[in-house]
């Protein structure tokens, strides 16, 4: 599809869902509410698009939206905040300590706030704060949680979040680079993989990776760099000396720290002769990866596509289920929605599921057996009306 087409359909597509979201709002509330910091809740950060390490009150009435700023953030808050109103937290509080004749509490300051702008009910996430609840409802405002996802259009992704996950992409990439050069200066003596004199280990190439991340201003997140046994747990971090010849799966999903957006990719990688099992399992992998990318569009059956990959290995030879105690196989969904949050809607696993057009989602298959190893391949990818865009570039090599 043309790139001009490709980006009508998608603006098309978000703004029926925006507008979809405006109405179940004004169905449901007077006004859709947040009290979060960019740090702790992600709809904060969509909402108001500005980084703030304190939790500040959000709420958006029909097309005006309000952020309560604190004397600390209010001069940032009017340069920066995506609101159409910026209120002075301290002014109102005055005005609020008037009318109750004593200090009062944020959230009573808030309150007041609110039924000055004519809110009686607000519609809020499900992480709200209680505390805030609480008071909020005994000044009279009805509370109601609203189910995920609470911005049903942050599943879709603008040109500008597509640009930001993208830029951290490449970055996770460059990092990956810095893992593999380590590894691939490595030699194997006396059963180990030994590097600069001594053995190497897992947190060696991890600090590569997190230093690599760091100059390009990401920040990881409990980077996995597991081999051996290791491996057949999807999320052991990997720790301890590394042999040869066994599986190595490199997991990285740094945070931008300018953008506040993810990326998500893993590779497995073999330093020496991978067995024969593992070169099986390793292409098995590799095939229903490529199951899914043939099969990603604009509203695809996600568990469909989940559960066809389980039957491709399935049918393979290589099932999944408990042996010993231990989950084997493929026993994790097949993906997830990447963006704010590392881990967002869509799901795509297990469990009903249609990817829209415009989100962007992993494609992470794996298998995992005690005694051989595990492989992971994961790459983001952009859904598309009639496909999906691969955003990964990172080769795929097992061994190296």
């Amino acid at each position: 599809m043309p790139e001009s087409r490709r980006s009508t359909t998608r603006a098309t597509t978000r703004a029926n869902t925006r507008a979809n979201t405006r109405n179940a709002a004004t169905r449901g509330a007077d006004a859709l509410c947040l009290h979060a910091s960019s740090e702790s809740d992600a709809n904060f950060l969509y909402a108001v698009g500005m980084h703030v390490p304190d939790p500040l009150f959000w709420f958006k009435k029909g097309r005006r939206s309000y952020l309560v700023a604190s004397t600390l953030e209010l001069g940032r808050a009017q340069i920066e905040a995506s609101v159409t109103h910026v209120l002075d937290e301290a002014q109102w509080t005055r005005k609020t300590k008037r009318a109750l004749g004593r200090y009062p509490l944020r959230e009573e300051v808030y309150a007041a706030i609110l039924r000055a702008k004519n809110v009686s009910s607000i519609e809020v996430p499900a992480t709200f704060p209680l505390g805030t609840a609480d008071v909020l409802r005994k000044a009279g405002i009805k509370v109601k949680s609203r189910p995920a996802p609470f911005f049903a259009e942050r599943m879709l992704k603008r040109d500008d979040e597509l640009a930001a996950i993208r830029a951290a992409q490449a970055a996770t990439e460059r990092s990956l680079d810095a893992g593999l050069a380590i590894l691939r200066a490595s030699k194997s003596r006396g059963g180990w993989l030994r590097y600069g004199g001594e053995r190497l280990t897992s947190e060696t190439v991890r600090s590569a990776i997190e230093l690599s991340l760091a100059r390009d201003g990401l920040i990881p997140r409990h980077t996995i760099v597991a081999s051996g046994e290791q491996c057949v747990d999807p999320h052991n971090a990997g720790s301890g000396p590394i042999r040869p010849n066994t599986t190595i799966i490199i997991d990285i999903f740094p945070r931008d720290t300018a953008s506040g957006y993810f990326a998500d990719m893993t590779r497995t990688v073999v330093r020496g002769k991978a067995s024969k099992q593992v070169r099986e399992i390793y292409a098995l992998v590799h095939a229903g990866q490529q199951y899914a990318f043939d099969r990603i569009r604009g509203g695809c059956d996600a568990q469909a596509i989940h559960r066809g990959i389980v039957a491709l290995f399935t049918g393979s030879g290589w099932p999944t289920g408990p042996k010993d105690g231990r989950n084997q196989g493929f026993f994790h969904g097949t993906g997830h929605g990447v963006g704010l949050d590392i881990h967002e809607p869509p799901s795509f696993g297990d469990r009903p599921s249609t990817l829209p057009t415009g989100a962007v989602v992993t494609v992470e298959p794996g298998l995992y057996y005690a005694g051989i190893g595990g492989v992971r391949l994961e790459d983001m990818v952009l859904v598309t009306e009639d496909g999906c865009e691969n955003l990964t570039r990172a080769e795929k090599v097992l061994e190296i």
